[in-house]
């Protein structure tokens, strides 16, 4: 456990966030595994029913992902206010939460798996793939609940190196199955889904283990699960608009990837291609971002704004100079990674994701300043203006989809994402800066109990 109210805060912020990278690199990684294998082994098309899935799981496992970050920031508010009681109680409403949505999210999405396909206009030759591996998935949501959560409430307490460490060993069991089930068991793309939901679920296993053998702060009590309307209420507060925020950016992308998929295979095999090769460039920026949730909920929780300013002043210079130095890297060495994915003689689908590099990393600045402005605020516990500034995003998405895309092909779609990152970073700053002018004329004792 790391407490972050005291201390050096940029120092601080990057020994949170460096644990984060790495898990978050190897997270990339099996997925890339995936990606690579199912593309060289199977096939370019199965590469394309891989990739045409990403919006739709972006939509179930980002709400996933949202939501449990938003649960977890009470509990870093607590754990900041040194409140014991009230952080346990916090995990149990998080566990009766986490439930719920879990049987909900399983239902819905096994049920709507081949229509929202379909729907989607997936081209003929990869429908059926696309279901294989989506379905797998689906029915293992609640693996990925279940790690999202229990890891998120670790780095509540400051901790980002636990969960590095089982994530690390998750990759390791993804990379090994993806090749048992592909290659030996000749499962095709649901063996590479079924490994990614044994791989979550091994890491779930081991943060129930060590949670009960380390962590006595998380191990609630029968008195913890007697919950009331206001506690389910403040945690529902935050953690529902965190995720309904990442599920509003996904319907953008899925409305994209309809586009998309009119374009043919190879714009789906393109721009899944480089996606991941983005994703892979673009991970330490969203890993300064979750940090600041950390580090602003627990300052919150004690009361140290000018505290919050500063960290926030100090990862925009780090984060921001960063995005500058990936975002060339990408424009110039982007294709040649896709190429590994593809193969070298894959020249049109090399020359779309020469677009997409361009149009996207020399926006990655504006990336860099939407998650701090983003997950900053919501550490201070604010769901109202990151809910907007999801709204945007995905006017901004739909705009490209269905007038650029229409008008110029793929580099329509490439310009997606720097478009609604310019339409989300704009209400979030302006929400930052206004929140913290009016929270430093509060009177202390008032800023300390405001979360409560």
């Amino acid at each position: 456990m790391k407490d972050l109210t005291k201390g050096n805060p940029i120092k601080l912020i990057i020994a949170f966030t460096i644990p984060l990278i790495i898990g978050n690199l190897f997270q990339q990684f099996y997925n890339m595994a995936d990606t690579f294998i199912v593309g060289r082994t199977i096939g370019v098309n199965a590469l394309a029913a891989v990739g045409s899935t990403g919006s739709i799981l972006f939509f179930v496992i980002g709400f996933v992902q949202g939501m449990t970050a938003g649960l977890s920031i009470v509990t870093a508010q607590r754990y900041g206010a040194n409140d014991i009681t009230g952080i346990r109680k916090s995990v149990g409403a998080s566990m009766i939460i986490s439930a719920v949505f879990t049987i909900f999210l399983t239902i819905i999405s096994v049920i709507f798996t081949k229509p929202v396909l379909i729907m989607m206009k997936t081209p003929p030759e990869i429908i059926d793939d696309a279901y294989r591996y989506l379905i797998v998935i689906n029915w293992g949501i609640g693996a990925a609940v279940m790690f999202n959560l229990l890891s998120n409430l670790l780095r509540a307490l400051g901790d980002s190196r636990t969960p590095l460490l089982f994530l690390v060993i998750a990759s390791v069991v993804n990379v090994a199955l993806d090749f048992l089930f592909i290659l030996v068991f000749n499962m095709g793309v649901a063996g590479a889904g079924l490994a990614t939901v044994i791989a979550q679920l091994t890491a779930s296993v081991l943060c129930l283990y060590y949670i009960h053998k380390r962590i006595p702060l998380l191990q609630f009590k029968n008195a913890d699960w007697k919950m009331n309307k206001k506690l389910i209420k403040e945690h529902l507060t935050i953690g529902f608009p965190m995720g309904f925020q990442a599920s509003i950016i996904a319907i953008g992308a899925i409305i994209l990837q309809i586009t998309l998929n009119g374009l043919g295979s190879a714009s789906v095999a393109a721009y899944t291609a480089a996606q991941k090769i983005d994703m892979l460039a673009t991970l330490p920026m969203s890993s300064f971002g979750v940090t600041m949730a950390t580090f602003v909920a627990q300052n919150y929780g004690a009361g140290k704004l000018d505290r919050i300013r500063l960290g926030v002043r100090q990862c925009i210079w780090v984060s921001g100079s960063f995005s500058v130095v990936v975002g060339i890297l990408v424009i110039l060495f982007g294709p040649a990674g896709v190429g590994l994915f593809v193969g070298a003689d894959q020249e049109e689908i090399l020359s779309l994701s020469r677009l997409y590099f361009i149009s996207n990393g020399s926006a990655y600045l504006l990336l860099s300043l939407l998650f701090i402005y983003r997950f900053t605020l919501q550490g201070l516990g604010q769901s109202m203006i990151p809910t907007v500034a999801g709204i945007m995003e995905l006017a901004m998405r739909v705009v490209a989809a269905i007038f650029l895309t229409a008008q110029i092909g793929f580099l329509g779609a490439s310009l997606a994402n720097p478009l609604a990152w310019i339409g989300a970073v704009i209400p979030l700053g302006i929400a930052y800066y206004v929140s913290m002018k009016k929270l430093m004329k509060l009177p202390q004792e008032e800023v300390r109990t405001i979360h409560v």
